[in-house]
């Protein structure tokens, strides 16, 4: 029987060395994520900071919720007091924002720059050549409460391998370029998901973010 678990399991042995799962649970119940849960995945992703505090609330306190979509800046504080990593910080009022409520919570957030790398204009994020201005302006401390941890893009939905393979390769180059300029230690490549993942990991992501590969497609 094909099971959540199995699913699971296929997918971790395909995983490369130093890569991380994030099981995309938007949209689907508690019990999936638990069932996922009890199969040893702790890390889930949400697109919805309303939907991700009602699980927060309702599963056990040794997940790693990671906000995975489009945030927009009047829903940072639900997220707030217990988001493990931001994975979609577009804009700098974004930032402006996360850094206020992590403030009030007295904690650090960590979070990733998404950056925009697809053909689609329904995508978010900084263009690439304003990136590295962004992160040399944090590394002077500009939002103490939030730690920089990496890079975030999303190639384009298509079937051509080889333009998703350019984009993603784009994404991977900039990263390296921001780790060896900026002096920030930016631990996470977060590129791939379930129609991608193989080339992203390839093309050195080091979190990929897999949903219907694990729960079956959503309705």
């Amino acid at each position: 029987m094909d099971t959540i678990a199995k699913r699971l399991e296929a997918i971790r042995a395909e995983l490369l060395p130093g890569v991380s799962l994030v099981a995309v649970s938007k949209t689907k119940p508690v019990e999936m994520i638990f069932e996922a849960y009890q199969a040893g995945q702790r890390i889930f992703g949400e697109n919805r900071a309303q939907e991700m505090a009602a699980k927060f609330s309702a599963l056990p306190p040794d997940i790693e919720w990671h906000m995975i979509g489009h945030l927009q800046t009047n829903k940072v504080k639900y997220i707030a007091p217990f988001v493990s990593l931001i994975h979609s910080v577009d804009s700098e009022a974004l930032l402006d924002v996360i850094q206020k409520e992590a403030q009030k919570h007295n904690r650090i957030i960590p979070c990733l720059i998404q950056v925009y790398i697809a053909t689609e204009e329904s995508k978010h994020g900084f263009l690439p050549e304003q990136v590295l201005p962004l992160l040399e302006s944090s590394a002077r401390n500009r939002f103490p409460n939030v730690a920089i941890h990496g890079l975030m893009g999303m190639a384009s939905f298509t079937e051509d391998d080889q333009l998703i393979r350019r984009e993603l390769a784009g994404l991977a180059k900039l990263y390296r370029e921001a780790k060896a300029t900026t002096g920030l230690e930016l631990p996470v490549l977060s590129m791939g998901m379930s129609g991608d993942y193989r080339i992203a990991m390839e093309e050195g992501s080091t979190m990929v973010r897999i949903g219907s590969s694990i729960f079956g497609s959503r309705s």
